[in-house]
């Protein structure tokens, strides 16, 4: 390796991951040198990093590329908060959450149906959406495809909490969906466990086995739910809009207690993605 000119290891390791540049510094010291180099980091930082530096809502001091990276690992807001942008740690690739302000809620901005305020700390972003009370449930957000990895599967997530106060929303499943061009993913969810969390989960593998309406919330690590609206290839190409959707208006029942704090749209695995 220490004959190789820096250049063509510098190309060889930006051919890698920034998993691989990290673990393969402790081969040698010359390894270790240039897995440090602006030069690889630079590659794994996403073509557009200047615009989005200059959206974040406070500064961001760095010391290197490899630094910078690190500190876009973990989410940031952007767009005066109306968002959070981050790359994922290990591949490099673009993740962005929109907020509930940045989604398109039906009657979202009437008082009697839906409630924006404060949900700290356990929020990321300012203010959240609460369901007062509705039976035409309906909720849209889109993203620029370019703003997004190409050549890469993604998922789109909403990002709920159940109210204790909750009611209706275990009724039927809502149907959620994801279009990108001429390709639309389309499924159905419940919004809250229709059953005790305990029998839920004892019966929740032989639904799913065998029926879209079995799918359920997954609880994330920090401690909000999340609902799979579908997944997508995106290809990099063309100026294609990333649609998703949640929508429950079959039934007449009313609607309450569902607490909405964005979509998140990030990559997902091969083995993941489309099950």
């Amino acid at each position: 390796m220490e004959i190789l000119p820096d250049d063509c290891l510098a190309h060889i390791f930006s051919l890698t991951s920034p998993r691989d540049v990290g673990q393969s510094s402790v081969i040698s010291s010359t390894a270790r040198s240039m897995a440090n180099s602006d030069i690889i980091w630079e590659k794994f930082l996403p073509p557009n990093y200047h615009e989005i530096l200059s959206r974040l809502v406070a500064p961001l001091i760095y010391s290197s590329k490899k630094d910078l990276f690190l500190s876009l690992s973990k989410p940031l807001p952007i767009d005066q908060g109306n968002k959070m942008f981050s790359i994922e740690k290990s591949t490099g690739k673009i993740c962005y959450v929109l907020s509930a302000r940045e989604l398109s809620i039906a009657w979202g901005s009437s008082p009697l149906y839906w409630s924006w305020k404060p949900f700290q700390p356990s929020s990321r972003f300012a203010e959240v959406a609460e369901l007062r009370t509705i039976c035409w449930l309906e909720i849209r957000g889109s993203i620029d495809a370019r703003m997004l990895s190409p050549r890469t599967i993604y998922g789109a997530y909403l990002i709920v909490k159940v109210a204790d106060r909750a009611y209706g929303l275990d009724s039927l499943p809502s149907e959620v969906s994801v279009e990108v061009g001429n390709f639309k993913s389309r499924g159905s969810v419940y919004v809250r466990w229709p059953l005790k969390e305990k029998e839920a989960r004892n019966c929740q593998r032989t639904i799913s086995s065998t029926s879209r309406d079995g799918k359920w919330p997954c609880k994330r690590e920090d401690e909000w739910l999340e609902i799979e609206l579908g997944c997508f290839f995106n290809g990099g190409g063309g100026d294609n809009e990333v649609r998703m959707c949640l929508k429950e208006v079959k039934g007449v029942h009313l609607k309450a207690g569902l607490i909405v704090e964005g979509i998140e749209i990030r990559p997902v695995p091969l083995d993941q993605a489309f099950t």
